[in-house]
């Protein structure tokens, strides 16, 4: 398996990306892992010769993570993020991971690798932790303006993935609202909530608030990508809130820091929970190729586990497994014979 990295994506790029990676290398030896960037500056990032199945492409393009999404793509056609896409549709990876700028990203990946055939938009399958594991947040940023049937489809992809890839009998799906009434949020709500009531292809169990979601009531949560992004955000803002009062805590007395110390294996398995570094990144669902966004904090732990679902995700075909379970989702005037302009 050859697996594409974009090594000058992220907040931390490239050191952390090429010590994920490294070490990506060296727990599955028998792969190809291919760090796509500035060869000078990620050969710098390690003092010791690189493992033997670690592939340097050089390029001096690279997309900023400020830079604008449509401009950056245009203007530099050989940047990191765009190589790994090409590779992937070229069929010379099985998979590409990216830390980067996420429009970028999600126009390079578009345009270059497309969509899967009847899918009329991809979102981002986001796992946060919940009260009795993790649960799937789609779309948490993809798309912030969506019509109906997109969410729809969300919803189709998501109780798919949760059926087939984690084994559940009857995934429970849920749509992200302001309240649990069929009657609450905006009328577009109002409508999609109708839809997902009489979609026989999914167990759908009504709105879900986010407190209820976190609660683990549903196993799929559906949104447009700026409730789902916001809601993302909230979550990982909150739970960095919560440990960075609780050090606080801990430091302001000398009998709190002696508790402390007896409550470490709690305070380190709390600490893992609510990392967004133990899942490292977020499937792309419903592109032609397999596409894994990790954290723009992404730090080396989350680019060895991005790369490790990149690598699950290809063991389970998920490409195939959605194009099959969609074929036949999406009403013919939703499918045009040529690939819509719409990014």
């Amino acid at each position: 398996m050859k697996i594409a990295i974009d090594a000058m994506g992220g907040d931390y790029a490239p050191l952390e990306i090429v010590k994920g990676t490294v070490d990506a290398a060296k727990t599955f030896n028998g792969d190809e892992l291919i760090l796509v960037g500035d060869e000078h500056k990620i050969k710098k990032c390690v003092s010791r010769e690189f493992p033997e199945n670690i592939k340097i492409i050089h390029t001096d393009q690279f997309v900023e993570m400020d830079e604008n999404p449509t401009s950056a793509i245009k203007k530099k056609p050989d940047s990191s993020m765009n190589i790994v896409a090409r590779m992937v549709k070229e069929e010379e990876a099985s998979a590409m991971v990216s830390a980067g700028n996420t429009g970028a990203l999600l126009q390079s990946s578009l345009l270059t690798i497309g969509r899967i055939k009847g899918i009329r938009r991809p979102a981002i399958a986001a796992f946060l932790p919940t009260r009795f594991g993790h649960s799937m947040l789609l779309d948490a940023g993809a798309n912030a303006d969506c019509k109906e049937e997109y969410l729809i489809q969300f919803a189709l992809m998501g109780s798919m993935f949760m059926h087939r890839i984690k084994e559940l009998e009857s995934p429970r799906v849920g749509l992200v609202n302001i309240g649990e009434e069929a009657t609450k949020g905006s009328l577009f709500y109002r409508q999609v909530y109708e839809m997902l009531k009489n979609e026989t292809r999914i167990n759908f169990v009504g709105n879900v608030e986010p407190k209820d979601f976190f609660a683990g009531k549903v196993d799929v949560a559906v949104a447009d990508g700026f409730v789902g992004n916001l809601m993302l955000k909230s979550s990982e803002a909150a739970a960095e809130f919560m440990l960075s009062i609780l050090r606080e805590e801990i430091k302001s007395s000398f009998i709190a820091k002696v508790s402390a110390l007896t409550l470490k294996p709690i305070f380190k398995n709390l600490k893992k929970r609510l990392d967004h570094s133990e899942y490292g990144g977020a499937l792309l669902m419903g592109l032609n190729g397999i596409c894994i966004k990790s954290h723009g904090r992404a730090d080396a732990r989350a680019i060895y586990n991005a790369i490790k679902v990149a690598r699950e995700m290809h063991q389970q075909k998920i490409i195939d497994l959605i194009s099959e379970i969609t074929r036949d989702t999406a009403p013919p005037e939703t499918q045009p014979k040529q690939e819509s302009k719409e990014t």
